[in-house]
């Protein structure tokens, strides 16, 4: 079969003729229809995540495609079966956080295109009990970014728990963002975007946004926000919202940086009960939740689609953030 494949840290990927994989006990194999490239995949050919990685290794995280075979136990999946695979696949059951329901905390954990070989490929095994089924007339290019990007940013936001009459703020209109704002205005919340990228207003109102602003100061005079999602990769415009956050308001990283955070403000921070909530994908409900939206056409993915053979250049326009919003590979 066809894979894309980075050799090393650093490497430039390749699509090569590799044998294809077999499930092993309670194992399923897809062939995969959609796979999303996601700027995670950028940090890790970059060795810019803080976990041991294999190479040569093939990546991806957003999969979406058919069952084609099951392995040995497997009672809950079957050929035919539509399915897409999320981060976390297995974890070793043992531990406090597995034992508590959070696997996503456990050392041990296997994640797709890091501890198992990921979705930029004609074929993927993957863990049964991990697969999610796709709803009914959900196409393949739609859910795949669903599997890390939906899911992130769908659960940032129910992690922040809004209340009824609480308003949200996105910061960032890009990958995450332009997701984060239908989100948010699917599930009935008054809906604020920032940036600073005048082209973007018009679409920010289209996808949601009841107001757009550009920093944090706007969002202050706009009346501010109980829960902000900084889906940027900029720290420093996350910081600067600050400035428009309720009291008991909420901001939430859903975006990653290397930059430092630094509090513009500590004692106005102190004053209003401001938190800051780190948040990644959270439970199996929410990315129920997140395909079902997408599914009922109340949120549309916004993305690019490239062949297989096509790959090593969808990455670097990912890597210089050419793509807008997401990219798919087709295999």
């Amino acid at each position: 079969m066809k894979a894309a494949v980075v050799p090393r840290i650093g490497g430039k990927w390749e699509v090569k003729e590799i044998q294809s994989p077999e499930p092993s006990a309670n194992q399923v194999l897809i062939k995969i229809h959609a796979s999303g490239l996601c700027y995670t995949d950028v940090h890790i050919t970059e060795g810019r995540l803080p976990i041991p990685i294999e190479f040569p290794r093939t990546l991806g995280h957003e999969p979406a495609g058919e069952i084609v075979a099951v392995g040995e136990g497997v009672i809950s999946r079957k050929v035919g079966d539509k399915v897409g695979v999320p981060w976390v696949q297995a974890s070793c059951g043992r531990c406090e956080w597995c034992l508590r329901g959070k696997p996503m905390f456990c050392a041990q954990q296997i994640g797709t295109g890091i501890g198992i070989q990921g979705s930029h490929a004609e074929y993927m095994v993957a863990y049964a009990d991990a697969t999610m089924l796709l709803p009914d007339g959900l196409a393949y290019e739609q859910a795949a970014p669903v599997f890390c990007a939906g899911y992130t940013v769908w659960s940032g936001l129910r992690w922040a728990n809004p209340k009824p009459h609480e308003r949200i703020a996105v910061v960032g209109i890009g990958g995450l963002g332009h997701l984060a704002l239908q989100y948010s205005k699917a599930a009935g919340f008054d809906t604020i975007a920032i940036t600073h990228s005048k082209d973007k207003e018009e679409l920010a109102h289209k996808l949601g946004a009841d107001v757009v602003v550009s920093d944090g100061q706007g969002l202050r005079g706009a009346g501010g926000a109980d829960v902000i999602l900084a889906t940027s990769n900029s720290y420093k415009a996350a910081a600067d919202t600050l400035r428009g956050l309720r009291p008991d308001g909420r901001l939430m990283f859903i975006g990653g940086s290397d930059e430092p955070f630094t509090i513009p403000s500590p004692g106005e921070f102190l004053a209003n009960r401001h938190q800051i909530i780190g948040s990644s994908q959270n439970g199996r409900e929410y990315l129920y939740e997140a395909l079902d939206y997408v599914a009922k056409g109340k949120v549309k993915v916004m993305a690019e689609t490239f062949p297989l053979d096509d790959i090593a250049d969808a990455y670097e326009k990912v890597a210089n953030g050419k793509v807008r919003f997401r990219a798919v590979i087709n295999a």
